[in-house]
């Protein structure tokens, strides 16, 4: 299954055209960047959320399969921090890390001494603090050696079936209020709406782009790089389940797929691009350090902060030439908001 997500979607780089206008760049975006990924993310998530019904053992094959589906579907779709995403904070109750003073166990853990009637269903679990919610807490449940078998083995399954229950509700959220509305307010925008012009459009996706590197690059990478004298490899997204790098390879092939759109039309900056995204992603390839262990040896941490700067070229391209040709200042920083 993991193999047809990747090959249909998460890989997929379109075709640039010899030219293309503002709203076409923003519904080929919104139709097969936006709403395709979405629409997998929901399907995956749902997936894993009938997994859990069928096996809840942290250990069944099945279960931590349609968990790394679902967990690369939101990878794939974690750069849109925007409109529905952000709604009643579904983007953190999904995706709360880092998690620098370990919230996530400590809640998880307290629900499961207290045997906490609160995770009875998802409904009455979209009260728990967001640490106790998405993907990082159906990790530790999954593969931590203290949480994935504390407690009473039945409120565990319980525990585990309604976070999942709870990811799918997030995930069936944001997809229907992009096809409700949101999808809409991109491609339509005018003076009384959301967005005031198409301009406006092209700068929230190329948001979305500049902010998806800079987290992969100071976060995914730059947590476990730490300093030279202080690497901090447990830092690593998703180390106990190994995912690490892979989260990186997912991310950067989004991102290509959401530059090279928003290139359209610019044979010169699509080849550049495209040429960044695949140093980086080559390099990465060639590490073979799923959770970026390497970087507590001098020789192999090289080889990792090789790959960030290679994203950090990306970053430059990005910003340097990408950002001018949506007329997006090449100083602006997308963290900073508007």
């Amino acid at each position: 299954m993991r193999r047809i997500i990747l090959s249909a979607t998460l890989a997929v780089v379109p075709l640039v055209a010899s030219a293309g206008t503002p709203q076409e760049i923003i519904t080929n975006v919104v139709d097969d960047h936006i709403l395709l990924r979405l629409g997998i993310f929901d399907t995956m998530s749902r997936r894993l959320s009938e997994a859990s019904q069928v096996n809840c053992d942290p250990g069944s094959e099945m279960l931590r399969t349609t968990y790394g589906d679902a967990f690369d579907a939101w990878v794939a779709v974690s750069h849109l921090r925007f409109g529905p995403t952000e709604i009643d904070d579904r983007g953190f109750a999904l995706a709360f890390w880092p998690d620098s003073r370990g919230a996530t166990p400590r809640v998880l853990a307290a629900l499961i001494a207290d045997q906490d009637q609160v995770a009875e269903s998802p409904e009455t679990y979209a009260d728990v603090s967001i640490a106790g919610r998405g993907f990082y807490a159906m990790e530790y449940l999954l593969y931590d050696q203290t949480l994935s078998s504390a407690g009473d083995p039945a409120y565990h399954c319980t525990l585990i079936q309604t976070v999942a229950g709870d990811i799918a509700a997030n995930s069936t959220a944001i997809l229907d209020d992009w096809q409700s509305f949101y999808a809409d307010r991109l491609m339509n925008p005018g003076p009384d709406r959301t967005y005031h012009s198409q301009d406006e459009v092209l700068k929230e996706l190329f948001k979305a782009v500049s902010a998806g590197l800079e987290f992969t690059s100071d976060v995914r990478m730059g947590r476990p790089l730490g300093t030279f004298d202080r690497p901090r490899a447990s830092r690593a997204e998703s180390w106990r389940s190994g995912r690490s790098a892979r989260h990186v390879r997912l991310s950067l092939l989004s991102l290509r797929d959401l530059a090279l759109r928003l290139a359209t039309g610019n044979a010169d900056l699509s080849a550049k691009l495209e040429g960044d995204f695949e140093k980086a992603l080559g390099q990465l390839a060639t590490l073979n350090d799923p959770v970026f262990a390497g970087v507590d040896d001098p020789q192999s941490r090289l080889k990792i902060e090789v790959v960030q700067q290679s994203i950090d070229a990306i970053r430059a391209t990005v910003r340097n030439d990408l950002g001018p040709t949506l007329g997006v200042a090449a100083g602006f920083n997308a963290l900073d908001g508007d």
